[in-house]
């Protein structure tokens, strides 16, 4: 073969090799998830979005096939958090654990670097669980009634998870519903704040069951009612708001998967067929009824409609009461 015919030889397997690429799809991408998903929670670990992530983290991995990792991101009232997500890149990695505080209550209060209806998708609503009045040591009472005449004849003093918070909204409306005055001192999460009630630094809580029925059950915090419109089987004895005789009152915390807006819509579908798959799985049910929740399967658009309902009814209470960031 001649110097000539080689040149031309190789110029021809060049060529080809450059048709060969320019007609073959060109796959960049692995499938999703190709490396860890963080899930966000935007509150110290201990409380009840700590302990519903946790729980829905380890089934979710099994559903997508995919490591899954909850990092906790407490402060600003969830804000951090929450910010954390909505600037995150929106390829599926970074996910939130988001509660009505930061995504329908916040934007009420706050002046908010990334409004949450703007900058997060919602994938899918993940649980309801009502909530517990508690009180610790400092407050000498049996029933939610003395409680109501306590605060009648003194300032009392609660503790939530955070401003805006489910167990500051709880306790809000406890106060409103039984005409009572009491003070809020906002945390960075339930476990803190549960901390503080042991401690006698306060007197009560309206606080998530997760981050409260290892101590009603040790006896360290006496349980007076549940929020919800009947009582859990996890504490059978503890009667709800309305049977303890404080007529209309009821209460709930809501829990769902976000994550930032432009996501790809493959990975939100495959995250959201994940998530309903972990909410039909018998063992992950039974945790949630034990940590006094259940689930609530919303896909993406009933989820987002769904939000967009609770902002509205939470800025007219927030306007109603007039509620100021502490």
């Amino acid at each position: 073969m001649t110097l000539q015919t080689t040149r031309r030889f190789a110029l021809a397997m060049c060529g080809a090799a450059l048709a060969i690429s320019i007609a073959t799809p060109v796959f960049a991408q692995d499938a999703y998830p190709s490396k860890p998903v963080t899930l966000v929670v935007s509150y110290a670990a201990g409380g009840g979005t700590d302990a519903i992530a946790r729980v829905f983290a380890a089934r979710l991995e099994k559903a997508l096939g995919g490591r899954v990792i909850v990092e906790n991101r407490p402060g600003a009232a969830a804000n951090i958090g929450t910010e954390v997500v909505a600037n995150a890149d929106p390829d599926g990695y970074t996910l939130l654990i988001g509660n009505q505080g930061p995504m329908t209550v916040n934007p009420h209060i706050f002046k908010l670097k990334a409004d949450p209806g703007a900058a997060l998708d919602p994938i899918s609503m993940i649980a309801d669980a009502s909530l517990v009045v508690v009180v610790g040591p400092r407050l000498e009472v049996s029933t939610l009634g003395e409680l109501v005449e306590a605060a009648k004849s003194k300032e009392l003093v609660y503790g939530s998870a955070g401003n805006a918070s489910a167990s500051h909204l709880g306790a809000l409306l406890l106060g409103q519903t039984a005409g009572i005055k009491v003070k809020h001192v906002p945390y960075k999460g339930a476990g803190p704040a549960v901390n503080d009630l042991v401690g006698g630094h306060i007197d009560f809580m309206v606080t998530t069951i997760p981050s409260a029925i290892g101590l009603i059950e040790s006896g360290t915090l006496k349980a007076l009612a549940v929020t919800g419109d009947k009582r859990f089987d996890s504490l059978p004895d503890v009667p709800t708001a309305i049977e303890a005789g404080v007529a209309g009152y009821t209460a709930s915390a809501w829990y769902g998967l976000v994550g930032p807006k432009g996501m790809p819509a493959d990975v939100k579908s495959k995250l959201e067929a994940a998530t309903a798959e972990t909410l039909g799985d018998a063992e992950f049910v039974e945790k949630l009824k034990k940590d006094g929740a259940v689930p609530s399967s919303l896909g993406a658009q009933a989820f987002s409609d769904f939000m967009a309902k609770e902002r509205a009814r939470w800025g007219d209470v927030v306007k109603t009461a007039d509620i100021k960031v502490e």
